[in-house]
């Protein structure tokens, strides 16, 4: 059970770690708060709220994943490397794909109450 909770420990540590460093993580979970309170406010369906919390939860671990990324990219190879460029934008772009199809899951979910 120790080991346990020391894993939790780790990972809250993790995440508070995006929170200090990333500003991106906290507008993206600013965004997804809000979208909680339209849910409660719209009083959304249970397939709502899976599909809601789905995208919330995507949109933030791809950031992680992404921080995660570029600070080993930056261990790696601190000085400018073209593949090392590459490696980041990819990693950009994936987090830019997961919140375009979030929001766009979002505008469809919502669309109905505007």
């Amino acid at each position: 059970m120790s080991k346990l909770i020391k894993s939790f420990g780790w990972a809250m540590h993790g995440v508070r770690t995006v929170w200090s460093e990333e500003v991106n993580f906290r507008i993206e979970l600013f965004v997804g708060l809000v979208v909680v309170v339209l849910g409660f406010y719209f009083k959304l369906g249970l397939i709502e709220w899976v599909i809601v919390v789905e995208c919330i939860t995507a949109v933030l671990s791809a950031e992680m994943v992404n921080t995660a990324i570029e600070d080993l990219c930056n261990k790696v190879q601190p000085n400018t490397d073209p593949v090392i460029g590459k490696i980041k934008d990819t990693m950009g772009g994936f987090v830019f794909i997961v919140a375009l199809g979030a929001a766009i899951v979002g505008i469809l979910i919502f669309s109905k109450y505007f």
